[in-house]
């Protein structure tokens, strides 16, 4: 391929992004994304400190909160990550409460958010019955919380491990004290093997799993840059107190979860431009083959 035909695919690419973005929606969706996870987390972190309340985990729901907000803006994560402290001291034992079994199902209703995007933007229409789509939802959120707790037990044995590492071998300790640095990367993959679940499971149709690479990696670098903006903006411009008031942690933190969702359906809107774009390009290499075989 040329030079002029890369600009030409590239400007192709841009223009179907824009193009069905604009035509679905893509704003008023993220908007829908946005509130759907922030009215999801309370009840996941409900479920997941009575999940570990069964297993005698005690504290695992608060350290679990900790872990997921630590990559939001200090500003955003701190009012919310209080108020969710407060829920949870609220002891929970049983799993089989309604009130447990209340938020397994709006937790999942946060799931339901992210396949409706992916489902547009990959321009698929969903032909599995409601049952199922909820099953599976209910179902990953049950993992999901399995895996956050389990992650808990990561960050807690780490600084005994290295402590251990260090004993043992000295010489290395400069090195292991980059430990932060491993956490911020292993937590970085999770992150990714997150997003590569929900672009693989949750929108009808199939897609090779290196069709997500490309919008999952955009849509980790955006969230990176738009935490970074936001959380300056909101030290330096915003003052959402004077605002909104009491509701300025909340307000922030919706700003903050729409600007994020509008990231997760671009990933989402690249993949699928991507894939219309190497359809076509396939496509025009067949017809010429084709015209190449007849004019021979």
């Amino acid at each position: 391929m040329t030079r002029m035909t890369y600009l030409m695919s590239a400007f192709a690419i841009i223009r179907d992004i824009y193009g069905h973005f604009s035509r679905d929606d893509g704003f008023a969706m993220a908007s829908h994304v946005a509130l759907s996870v922030l009215l999801a987390v309370f009840p996941l972190l409900i479920f997941i400190a009575a999940l570990a309340g069964f297993f005698g985990l005690e504290g695992a729901a608060d350290s679990v909160s900790d872990l997921i907000f630590d990559a939001w803006p200090q500003s955003v994560a701190e009012p919310v990550v209080r108020e969710i402290h407060q829920v949870l001291t609220v002891p929970r034992g049983d799993l089989l409460t309604f009130g447990v079994i209340a938020s397994l199902w709006f937790a999942s209703n946060g799931l339901e958010a992210l396949r409706t995007a992916l489902n547009r933007a990959y321009r698929m229409r969903e032909t599995r019955s409601f049952v199922l789509l909820r099953i599976q939802s209910l179902g990953l959120v049950i993992l999901g919380a399995v895996v956050m707790i389990a992650f808990t037990f990561l960050v807690v044995l780490g600084p005994l491990v290295i402590e251990t590492v260090i004993a043992w071998v000295p010489g290395l300790e400069e090195q292991i004290r980059s430990f932060d640095f491993v956490r911020l990367v292993f937590a970085g993959l999770l992150v990714g093997m997150g997003l590569m679940a929900a672009h693989w499971l949750l929108p009808a149709g199939e897609r090779r799993v290196l069709d997500l690479l490309p919008g999952v990696f955009a849509t980790m670098v955006l969230w990176m840059i738009c935490g970074a903006v936001f959380g300056a903006y909101l030290a330096r411009f915003a003052n959402y107190v004077s605002t909104y008031g009491g509701l300025a942690g909340i307000m922030s933190a919706l700003v903050f979860l729409y600007i994020c969702s509008l990231a997760f359906i671009l990933g989402g809107e690249l993949n699928a431009a991507l894939i219309r774009q190497r359809g076509l390009l396939k496509a025009a290499r067949a017809r010429m083959r084709a015209q190449t075989s007849v004019s021979s």
